[in-house]
């Protein structure tokens, strides 16, 4: 392949098409493929590679601490949770669809955050963005924030995502200023984005 050629295709990001040059034209001479031909497989299997690569991307940067998925979920031993209810969540995403919350509450070791993590992964596999947090640390993020005059940013941060997982809301000391950074977050999500929650405290007892 010619150096100048080399540079375009690099430039263009066309990497499978730049790795599997040679290999590609031989193939299409062999099989007397036509340039229509040639062409629709050589976009289509660049279109897929850059659909995967984006897809692991989103699951590096949501941070969850593991990928877990819902056919692992050990619904038989949690004989008090309808797996009925949960499928038809999963299944249908209607939740994202509709921009609508879910909270995941009980005791710890329960599985919640397995659920909540089985969630996100599925609509990040589905091309949604998302992020998974720790209550501690989301509270943690917005506090700091307020140093460098930062917090709508980070607000806005959070906000942006298709899915937002807080994981473990529970007994935190929180500061007045944090308390009010995390409904203010909470409220630029309602009715525009979907967030997952898990949480030992009863309804009543969320902040």
């Amino acid at each position: 392949m010619e150096k100048e050629l080399e540079s375009k295709l690099k430039y263009l990001g066309l990497k499978l098409l730049l790795s599997n040059w040679e290999q590609t034209i031989a193939a299409a001479e062999h099989d007397h493929v036509s340039y229509s031909r040639l062409m629709t497989e050589v976009i289509e299997k660049e279109y897929a590679m850059k659909k995967e690569l984006a897809r692991v991307n989103r699951i590096k940067r949501a941070g969850m601490p593991e990928q877990l998925c819902i056919e692992t979920y050990p619904f038989e031993l949690q004989p008090k949770l309808s797996k009925k209810r949960i499928m038809q969540a999963y299944d249908s995403r209607e939740y994202i669809h509709k921009k609508t919350n879910i909270a995941f509450i009980g005791p710890t070791g329960c599985g919640k955050s397995g659920l909540a993590s089985s969630f996100l992964t599925q609509a990040l596999n589905k091309g949604y963005s998302g992020r998974f947090v720790e209550f501690p640390d989301l509270v943690g993020d917005l506090l700091t924030s307020i140093a460098d005059n930062s917090q709508k940013k980070m607000i806005q941060k959070f906000a942006s995502y298709d899915i937002l997982v807080v994981d473990e809301i529970g007994y935190v000391e929180m500061e007045p200023t944090q308390v009010g950074l995390f409904y203010t977050l909470m409220n630029k999500r309602h009715k525009k984005t979907s967030t997952i929650i898990t949480s030992n405290l009863g309804v009543g007892c969320l902040p």
